[in-house]
């Protein structure tokens, strides 16, 4: 699965990506694939309205990359999985899991942009982390340093098949005393396990019910593959943490998330035991989204959708989101919570949202 996720064969690029080394190294990957010039990477009409059927929307996340050159180099507070989130390397996936909150401007397929300039991304990063000095006291989020998450845009572990940024960013942090990268993934790249962290980089495995995977997270690796990798990036020197996210509430969702603690207890060493953090994550659904996935995925709906259980709440940006409703989500949350302290006992919860 890892080499046939993507078979480039057109790339949309801004004027500047040829002057950048990544840039001209991500082209040189893809020498057959047809260059199309266009003026902004959020600008490209063709990938609008991509909102079909699911072999049209796989296709182009399979075949389809966008390169350009990332404007806004701030970084954000976050306070959950982070303290900051850092400028993004990238936007889109070639997955596609149908709940996904990242499709905005370029379709709903959404396939990856890769921003070139990430030696301004990774400047940008290291001064900050100078400017912020030492981690006053340790915190929900680490023990002793600032984390920085790298990802929020798109799964690095995909990127990193297309070029050597994510390379970049893990060495970045060696090199940053007061900090360390995070991102979160639901593709093994065992590629990674050559990027020599030293403990300087986080990932965090996304893990849902196997037989809920199959039917939302489309074209990522199975949940046996991600447990049956968690040893390998510890001993490789990566931090690996759990992401139980999303959590989808239908009955007999709690066995199946039981047996999905069993299996990852059993799937891990002492090593990944004994720094095995998670976070909880409850589904937030989107209206629009809904409407797109209708089209192409109604099976994910009868899942996703659950207006009987949920309640609409207007976002910052604007958007319909759908989320379990308040009282009941606190009483489900604390029913997870105690599932997972029956069978994982060790593995602390850094938050749950």
């Amino acid at each position: 699965m890892t080499r046939s996720l993507l078979a480039i064969d057109t790339i949309y690029l801004e004027p500047a990506v040829e002057q950048a080394a990544r840039g001209r190294e991500i082209l040189e990957r893809f020498p057959g694939a047809a260059r199309i010039p266009v003026p902004s990477h959020w600008n490209i009409p063709a990938l609008h309205g991509n909102a079909g059927s699911v072999e049209d929307w796989l296709r182009i996340k399979r075949s389809t990359l966008v390169l350009g050159v990332k404007k806004g180099l701030a970084m954000r507070p976050n306070g959950r999985s982070a303290h900051f989130i850092a400028p993004s390397s990238s936007n889109g996936c070639a997955m596609a899991c149908a709940y996904c909150y990242v499709p905005r401007r370029k379709g709903y397929a959404n396939p990856i942009t890769l921003f070139v300039n990430t030696d301004a991304i990774g400047r940008a990063i290291a001064r900050h982390a100078a400017a912020q000095g030492p981690l006053p006291a340790p915190d929900q989020i680490d023990g002793g340093l600032w984390v920085y998450d790298t990802g929020e845009n798109g799964d690095l572990s995909v990127d990193a098949l297309a070029c050597d940024s994510v390379r970049d960013l893990v060495g970045l942090f060696r090199t940053i005393p007061n900090a360390k990268g995070s991102f979160a993934t639901k593709f093994v790249n065992r590629d990674l396990l050559a990027y020599d962290p030293q403990g300087k980089t986080r990932i965090r495995f996304s893990l849902m019910p196997e037989r809920i995977a199959k039917v939302v997270d489309v074209r990522t690796s199975p949940m046996a593959e991600r447990i049956a990798a968690i040893d390998d990036f510890v001993a490789a020197g990566y931090e690996v943490h759990v992401n139980f996210s999303p959590v989808i509430l239908y009955e007999g969702w709690e066995a199946d998330w039981r047996a999905l603690f069993r299996a990852l207890d059993a799937g891990i060493g002492p090593a990944a035991r004994a720094q095995l953090r998670a976070e909880i994550i409850f589904l937030t659904h989107n209206a629009a989204l809904h409407a797109v996935n209708l089209r192409w995925h109604p099976r994910a709906e009868e899942l996703l959708w659950r207006p009987d259980i949920q309640e609409s709440k207007r976002s910052e940006g604007g958007m319909e989101n759908l989320r379990y409703r308040a009282g009941w989500k606190g009483r489900w949350l604390a029913r997870f919570r105690a599932l997972l302290a029956e069978e994982l006992p060790a593995c602390g919860v850094r938050y749950a949202f």
